[in-house]
Formats: structure tokens, C-alpha cells, sequence
């Protein structure tokens, strides 16, 4: 990876992650092209920030849990292809239920420019550091749907005053929220906010970063 570019757990001790693309356990339903190690990267701007994030989170008793951070270009190429294939069922009840996946786009749940690939944006949630449990947020990780979203009807109190405990650590520590995903976070003044990188995650290989310009 490019010097500025690191594996997250190499930087912030004790961090949790469980890189979703990286496993069949996703809204493709297979690992996700470019993510080659089960692994979450960043740049070490993200990785201060996160630090800064996961010692707030210990003075209240929880822990972050990563599920995505830097995302190869090559991965929402992917997310695109796959958009345009057959619907299947494997994956629609659990991730978009409500729409077609063909629309993921037009309602803000995938982009074909995402900031992910800016590297300074991360998906993740909270767990209890007495059982490792997860702090109940009203809806999962990348489910497509209004429920999702800040301030959303038909969440539960428990599960809105997470969200907004959540918000509140992020925001305290320099990241702005994503209207529509609950989990979605980007690093107020992110180093790189017009380009887009490509490099897969390879674990214990270096790759040369080539990023592309936003237009």
C-alpha cells in the first residue's frame, strides 16, 4: 500500500473488524473484487482519528467493531456489475428487502464514486467490552432501507439512543455522519477528498496506489 495507506488493526491496538467484503457474508453474496485480505485499511489520518474514537468509546465501556474502511475502485465496479445481473433472492430480504437492486443507486445506499475510496471513510458500530456484545442499532449493516437512516421511524429508543451515542463519539472525534446509513462515517478533513483509489488488499504484498481524479 502507498505509505500513508495501513492496515487499521496494525495501528490501533485491540481494534475489532470484520471486513464484510472480504467474506461471502455481504449483499453480493461472494467476496468482493479487490479485497483479497479479510482485513481494513485506511490512512493513517483515519487511523488517528479512529484511535482518538476508540479511547472515548473505552471511557463509556464499549468498543468499535470496523466493517469497512478504504474500498478499492475496482470493488464498485463491482457493486455496478453486479446491479445489472438477474435478481436471485440470496441476499434481497436481508440487505434491500424493499427495493429493486437496481436502484441501490438512486436511493443513496451505492455509489459509483464512492468516498470509501478516498480512504478516510469507515462503516462500524458499537460492542459492550464486558461481553463483546453488539449495542442494538435497529437494522444491520448495509441493510438498504429507511429504517436505516438517521432518524428513522420504527426504531426502537434503545436503539435510536445508540445511534445517536455513535454519532455523538464520531462527531466528538472528527467525522461527519451519511444521512441514509446509520454506520457511515467520513473524516471531516480526509487528505485525499478528489481521488479515488484502486489498489486491492493484499495481505503482506506492496501495491502501488493509482488513484483517479474526480472530475
Amino acid at each position: 500500500m502507498r505509505e500513508d495507506f495501513v492496515f487499521l488493526d496494525e495501528y490501533i491496538p485491540g481494534i475489532r473488524w470484520d471486513a464484510k467484503y472480504a467474506t461471502w457474508d455481504n449483499f453480493t453474496g461472494k467476496p468482493v473484487d479487490g479485497y483479497l485480505a479479510n482485513r481494513v485499511a485506511g490512512t493513517t489520518a483515519l487511523c488517528a482519528a479512529l484511535t482518538r474514537a476508540q479511547q472515548e468509546a473505552a471511557s463509556l465501556g464499549l468498543g468499535l467493531l470496523l466493517w469497512d474502511a478504504y474500498r478499492p475502485q475496482r470493488a464498485v465496479d463491482g457493486f455496478v456489475r453486479w446491479s445489472r445481473q438477474p435478481e436471485d433472492g440470496r441476499t434481497k430480504a436481508r440487505h434491500y428487502p424493499n427495493i429493486d437492486r437496481a436502484d441501490m443507486f438512486e436511493h443513496g445506499y451505492v455509489a459509483t464514486r464512492s468516498g470509501h475510496s478516498r480512504g478516510s471513510t469507515v462503516d462500524l458500530t458499537l460492542y459492550h467490552l464486558t461481553t463483546g456484545e453488539l449495542l442494538s442499532m435497529g437494522g444491520d449493516h448495509d441493510l438498504m432501507d429507511p429504517l436505516s437512516h438517521h432518524g428513522a421511524v420504527g426504531v426502537t429508543r434503545a436503539a435510536a439512543g445508540n445511534r445517536r451515542r455513535l454519532r455523538s463519539l464520531m462527531e466528538s472525534c472528527g467525522f461527519q455522519p451519511y444521512a441514509s446509513e446509520w454506520w457511515h462515517y467520513t473524516l471531516r478533513d480526509e487528505p485525499y477528498p478528489d481521488t479515488y483509489f484502486d489498489f486491492p488488499l493484499v495481505p503482506g504484498v506492496a501495491v502501488i496506489a493509482r488513484g483517479s481524479v474526480a472530475a
